[in-house]
């Protein structure tokens, strides 16, 4: 199994180039054509979070994707470095808890998380000292050759 890693600035116009790879490497780990635009949409709204997160707490720190492919599936971690408690006010450990209280304004953050659990096969979040990682996954019709 490789992985992909991929940092950016915390700047949204690097949302899209993200997807864009996620899109590819995830076409290569053998997602079929039909979940692609759920991956690309799922990636970006954990990106564009991480993005808002990141501006508003640490502008200077980048944002953190890691890509694998392995038994037949395609998994995704966004990663920001935004401890959940200064960030979010905490992260639901589950992304359809019926009430999410993010702290981040707009409800930006609770639709997003609500989106990505919509798009995502499984999806796993987790609040730590360290920051908020959003890991998704598909599953993929071949053994990835990334």
């Amino acid at each position: 199994m490789a992985t992909v890693e991929l940092s950016f600035s915390a700047l949204p116009v690097h949302v899209r180039t993200a997807r864009l790879i996620v899109t590819a490497v995830a076409r290569r780990s053998g997602v079929a054509e039909a979940l692609l635009d759920e991956v690309r949409l799922a990636v970006g709204e954990a990106c564009s979070r991480a993005v808002e997160a990141h501006r508003r707490h640490c502008p200077d720190e980048p944002v953190r994707l890691e890509l694998s492919g392995a038994d037949r599936r395609f998994e995704v971690t966004v990663s920001d470095t935004v401890p959940g408690d200064d960030a979010t006010g905490g992260l639901p450990t589950h992304p359809d808890a019926a009430d999410f209280e993010f702290g981040l304004g707009e409800g930006t953050a609770e639709l997003g998380l609500a989106v990505i659990a919509g798009l995502a096969d499984d999806v796993e979040i987790a609040a730590t000292p360290k920051g908020v990682q959003i890991r998704m996954s598909w599953p993929a019709e071949a053994e990835a050759t990334i």
